[in-house]
């Protein structure tokens, strides 16, 4: 991410940094968006990093569909400021965000000498939310294209409406 342009930078996005964000993004099936805590939000590079990623993008959406889990680290005491907003970004972004989350308070006493984590509930919570994001993506892999379909983008694209199918029928019937 310290290789990013700030957004519209970069006439037509054309670095090879976003291009090779964006690859990854339509790449995955599941993203974990991890943040520090920085004056009671998430950091620059995060929130640069998710502003390179448009909702649409050449008739693809790279991120509408994908599975989130959430998570931050705090110099301090215990907050979730961090992990709201990246939930509210990721159901702005249509991504399908996992319930659990996790929140690491005093990160800096959290690690050993080799930058390792430290066995602890913070630990386990991690490996949580890492098995829980691995059963969303795959519960929802088959169907994320039906959980993330709108009325209004199908309408907007011509796509003919099966009165004896679509549930946004009964809405055209009643006009």
């Amino acid at each position: 991410p310290s290789d990013l342009p700030l957004t519209d930078q970069v006439d037509y996005d054309d670095h090879p940094a976003v291009h090779e964000l964006r690859e990854h993004a339509l790449w995955s099936e599941g993203m974990v968006w991890s943040s520090p805590e920085r004056h009671g939000q998430i950091s620059g590079i995060m929130k640069l990093q998710i502003d390179h990623l448009p909702l649409s993008m050449g008739g693809m959406r790279p991120t509408q569909g994908r599975t989130l889990a959430v998570m931050q680290v705090s110099g301090g005491s215990q907050s979730f400021n961090a992990v709201n907003t990246l939930r509210l970004l990721g159901r702005w972004m249509r991504m399908i965000t996992i319930p659990n989350q996790s929140s690491v308070a005093k990160a800096f006493l959290e690690f050993d000498d080799d930058g390792r984590m430290k066995p602890s509930s913070y630990y386990d919570r991690i490996v949580d939310v890492m098995e829980e994001l691995v059963r969303f993506t795959v519960l929802t892999r088959w169907h994320a294209g039906q959980l993330v379909d709108r009325y209004s983008e199908r309408k907007a694209s011509g796509v003919p409406i099966d009165a004896a199918n679509d549930l946004s029928a009964i809405a055209i019937r009643s006009a």
